[in-house]
């Protein structure tokens, strides 16, 4: 049985947008990005965001003629090969496992926050908060995709929304302070100049991480050799603009001589909210980012669960790669996926702390997609019957190259250091699996 096609632009959008997360991205990823970059990290989202739409590109350049639910697996499989693509699909496997139970942790973190604007002391109620959101984000993914798109793009656009309107204000008081400047689009020496912008693309990359959701609904949309690359392109645009208004927003309205306090805020939003609104605006701003968590929860849990269904429809474990016959969903995929997410959020984030937990599983997920990016981008390099865009592709290789490399050297600190071993450890858990069940490579179903 196959998915059922039901889905148009809105639902790819919805997807896109919701595992990016803009609004939760900015509540949190700023402040890595300026232990990286210093005063200079809206130079590293504005840098970001041509490198991560140059990858759009080589995405757009393979959704134009493949539609699978298998995204990037299908892509570099057809590439370079079932092995390839395989791998390619076990690490975005990996990368939205960890993004949905990463931000499901910060659903929790994000509500505990709104609470203790009014002195409601809760420091325990992030965990349970967190993993009912991955509870609701598996009933909401398990039955109805276009139910869950539109509540995804509802949720977003709320947070946005919300987010803009404190940047307005903020810009506003700073700017008739005479605060605005053009500093923080110019590398900052202090933090290692262009080596630390390079190393702040990470965060950025982090930030946009999942914008090629909407390919995994290559099954179930109507259109999706028109509507797909829609969904892609528009959604990292959008995004940029808004990461870069608000990382410049984050910048001056700290101050610029006092770049060290964004980078050790753990609620950046928060501290501005506070500053120049209220605590109510600040409850505000809380809310909409544990909206947008949840969102990315959501999103992240239904991209990992469409791959997952693609890589067990291959031949490699049946039961998941079934759909459901009333709901036309990958529903046992949903359901495995979310009890993954679920374990780790209960196991680890508890000894960690909701904060590094995180940083550490968020770190993880991108360092597999850049990999899985490079991959997309060197396989739209090959010629191919309707390839286009090829010069995306080797621009794409080069571009991530610079902030893979300044993730790897200097090495980071620990425990971060550790994380690319991680990956190389996932990737080679997937080479046995190819070599213990050759059936997960033999056969690959393409969608009608």
């Amino acid at each position: 049985m196959r998915l059922t096609r039901r889905l148009g632009l809105f639902e790819g959008v919805a997807l896109s947008l919701s595992v990016i997360a803009p609004t939760m991205a900015m509540a949190f990823n700023v402040t890595l990005a300026a232990q990286a970059a210093g005063r200079a990290a809206p130079l590293a989202f504005a840098v970001g965001t041509a490198v991560v739409a140059v990858v759009g590109l080589a995405f757009v350049s393979f959704a134009r003629r493949t539609a699978h639910a298998g995204s990037a697996y299908a892509y570099l499989r057809a590439s370079f090969g079932p092995r390839a693509g395989f791998l390619a699909g076990w690490l975005l496997l990996l990368t939205y496992l960890c993004f949905a139970t990463a931000t499901a942790g910060l659903t929790g973190n994000f509500l505990q926050a709104a609470l203790a604007n009014h002195g409601i002391g809760t420091r325990w109620i992030w965990l349970p908060v967190s993993a009912a959101s991955v509870v609701l984000a598996v009933a909401f993914a398990y039955r109805d995709m276009r139910l869950a798109g539109r509540l995804m793009l509802v949720l977003e656009l709320v947070s946005v929304c919300a987010l803009l309107a404190l940047s307005a204000l903020i810009l506003y008081r700073v700017g008739a302070a005479g605060g605005l400047s053009l500093a923080p689009f110019r590398p900052d020496a202090a933090a290692g100049g262009w080596a630390g912008v390079g190393f702040g693309i990470v965060y950025t990359v982090l930030s946009f991480a999942g914008f090629e959701g909407a390919t995994t609904l290559g099954e179930e949309m109507r259109s999706p050799y028109r509507d797909i690359p829609r969904a892609v392109l528009g959604t990292v645009l959008v995004a940029g603009v808004f990461y870069v208004l608000v990382s410049y927003t984050q910048v001056v309205g700290f101050g610029l001589d006092r770049v060290g306090a964004l980078a050790a805020s753990d609620a950046p939003l928060n501290d501005l909210s506070l500053r120049f609104a209220s605590a109510g605006v600040a409850t505000a701003i809380d809310l909409a980012a544990a909206l947008s968590a949840f969102a990315c929860t959501l999103g992240a849990l239904s991209a990992a669960a469409r791959m997952l269904f693609a890589l067990g429809r291959g031949g490699g474990w049946p039961a998941v790669g079934t759909v459901h016959p009333v709901h036309g969903t990958p529903a046992w995929a949903v359901a495995a996926c979310g009890v993954l997410a679920l374990a780790a959020l209960l196991v680890i984030a508890p000894q960690v702390g909701v904060a590094n937990y995180y940083g550490y599983a968020g770190t993880l997920g991108t360092l597999a997609l850049i990999v899985v990016y490079l991959g997309v981008a060197a396989g739209s390099v090959r010629p191919a019957p309707g390839a286009s865009l090829r010069w995306s592709g080797a621009a794409g290789v080069v571009l991530l190259l610079w902030p893979l490399g300044n993730s790897l050297v200097p090495l980071p600190p620990f425990p971060y250091n550790l994380l690319p071993y991680a990956v190389l450890l996932w990737a080679a858990a997937g080479a046995a699996l190819m070599t213990l069940r050759p059936a997960v490579i033999e056969a690959l179903p393409e969608a009608e």
